[in-house]
Formats: structure tokens, sequence, C-alpha cells
């Protein structure tokens, strides 16, 4: 709390600066200011992000999802380093997932990729989900507008789990990849297929050692689901591809598939950003209007007289839901 309360002091001119200069420390309390749930720090917040937008939009933004134990975080350092040796700035902004009841995250990715937290070029931020839908948190898109004012080239979104609702990681990534472990081809029964179907890039994970032949059918059977689907990207057909990230093989490819999307699908990006920037929007505009809701006085008496005829079945939740906002509009 004491660098939040050190950044909501700053001018917000003064703490663009220091970000732009690439000062690592006053990117972390930029950070921890947006994430901040306080309503005080708000107004530093968006007064902060303001100053720096002009200077965001210039990385390349991967959201890298995968269910459990496929090895994200192994790859993400071994590939953050692969673009390091190759000049680029990378940032990370790995998405715990919270605690149902307390809020908090696990947070260890910073710890699993120790080697690259300690590169200079390289910035790994863990982050709560706040229970967020497919584990992006509210306030990762500012997290990722803040790393690009930073100066990093490069930014990767690592999201929890893999399911339908992690389609949600979409909305923070230029190219979505998704990295699968080698398996039969029952699992492509259930393929995910939600989310396959976003994947611009599929990364068979673990292609080494008595995994290597597995690995190879796995990637076979998603290069054939994938010519099923209608690609999700225009000017780009996705791509399965192998790597071993404890042999650092497969990097290059991955580098080489990254930057042909980025050429291949330019003008498809500059809409998906403009469209991620309004759905944002949308996002906050009910996140703010719920919450202004919760607090109003006369919602939580009229919610308190409601709840009991809804649980007793005298009244349907729609219409106790219509009776709130009606309340809410009145007392306003």
């Amino acid at each position: 709390m004491r660098d939040v309360a050190r950044m909501t002091a700053l001018d917000p001119a003064s703490a663009a600066a220091a970000l732009r200069a690439g000062d690592r420390r006053a990117l972390a309390r930029a950070i921890t200011l947006v994430e901040s749930t306080r309503e005080a720090d708000r107004a530093a917040a968006e007064a902060l992000l303001a100053a720096v937008a002009a200077h965001a939009g210039g990385a390349a933004r991967l959201g890298v999802s995968g269910a459990p134990g496929v090895g994200k975080s192994t790859f993400i350092e071994a590939f953050g380093l692969h673009l390091i040796e190759r000049g680029r700035r990378l940032a990370v902004l790995a998405i715990d997932p919270s605690g149902a009841r307390g809020g908090g995250a696990i947070l260890g990715d910073k710890t699993r990729m120790a080697e690259l937290a300690r590169r200079p070029e390289a910035f790994v931020r863990p982050s709560p989900s706040g229970g967020a839908p497919g584990g992006a948190g509210r306030r990762a898109r500012d997290a990722v507008t803040l790393c690009e004012a930073a100066g990093y080239d490069a930014v990767i979104v690592e999201t929890v789990g893999a399911g339908q609702s992690e389609t949600a990681a979409r909305d923070l990534s230029d190219m979505f990849v998704l990295l699968v472990a080698p398996g039969g081809g029952d699992e492509l029964q259930g393929v995910k297929r939600g989310i396959a179907e976003v994947a611009d890039l599929i990364v068979v994970t673990k292609d080494d050692g008595a995994l290597a032949g597995p690995a190879g059918d796995t990637a076979a059977h998603y290069a054939a689901a994938l010519r099923l689907m209608r690609p999700p990207t225009p000017g780009w057909t996705p791509r399965v591809l192998l790597c071993s990230a404890l042999e650092r093989r497969g990097l290059d490819a991955a580098r080489e598939a990254m930057e042909a999307f980025a050429r291949a699908a330019a003008p498809a990006i500059a809409r998906r950003r403009a469209g991620q920037a309004l759905a944002a929007m949308h996002a906050e505009l009910r996140e703010l209007l719920q919450a202004r809701l919760e607090a109003s006085p006369a919602v939580t008496a009229r919610r308190a007289e409601l709840e009991p005829r809804v649980t007793a079945g005298a009244l349907p939740p729609s219409a106790a839901a219509r009776a709130l906002v009606e309340t809410f509009l009145a007392a306003s």
C-alpha cells in the first residue's frame, strides 16, 4: 500500500516520465496503482493512463494459455529469453487464480520464471485474476498499456487454465497462442473446441524424450482439426508447431510465426484493438453501475425486502432485479 500512496501522490507527468525512462520500480508501482480497488486511487490511475496513452500501443501483444501442467511458465521463460537474445524487451503479465474466499492469488510465476525475471530486459509481473472470466484480471488491459509505455516491445499475457471462458484472453492480445501437451486423439473429441477456434497459433509442448512421438501425433491431430475451423484472424492461417522448451527447440519457429502474424494480419490487428477498447469501456461501465447500485442505501433496504420473496419463490428474480433498478434510478 505504501507504493500505491507514493504513486498516488506523484504528478501524472512525473510518473509517466519515470515509466518512459525504463524505471522498473516505477512500472511496478504504477501497475499496483491501477490494480488497486480503492476508490481514492482511481482518479490517479486514470490520470496516469491518460498521460502515457500516446506512448503505448507499439508492442506485440501475445495471449498465452493452456491447461494446468502443459508447461506455460517453462515455455514463456524459454521463449522470453529467446526474444531477449534477439534484442527484444519483454514484459510478462502472469494472471494468477484468485482465491474464491479471500481473493488472494498464488502468484508463483515469478518464481517459476526466475531466470527471465533476473534479466534487465524483462519485466515479470504476477497479478491476481480477481475471479474475472477467463482468468483475465479487470485491470490487465491497463497493465499492458503501462508496459508498452515503459518501452517493452513485446507483452505476453499468461492466463489461467483453458476452457470455453478462456476466450476472454483474446480481449487482451493481438495473437492468441494455445499450448497443448502431447496426448491421444481422444482428447480432441473434447478438444476445448471453443478455445481452439480462437487460437492463432497452437504449440505442442514437451516435444522431447519419450513424449516426442506422441507430440508429433498430437500436432497432426490439431492441424487436421484446424482445417475444419474458420480462421479467427483475417489474413492469417493458424499454425501448429512443436516445441521443447527444455531443449530450446521450436522457439525460432514460434518467433517467426509471431513476426509473420504481425505482418500478415496488420489490418485485422488494428480493428481488433479498436474493438477491444470499446469492449473494455462497456465492461467498465457495467462494473461502475453495479458498484454504484450495490452501494445505494435505498437499494440495500429494498433488496432486504425482496430477497426473502425471491428465495421463497413468491417473486421472479427478473421482477426483483427490475424493482431494484427502478429503486436505484428513483433515488439517483
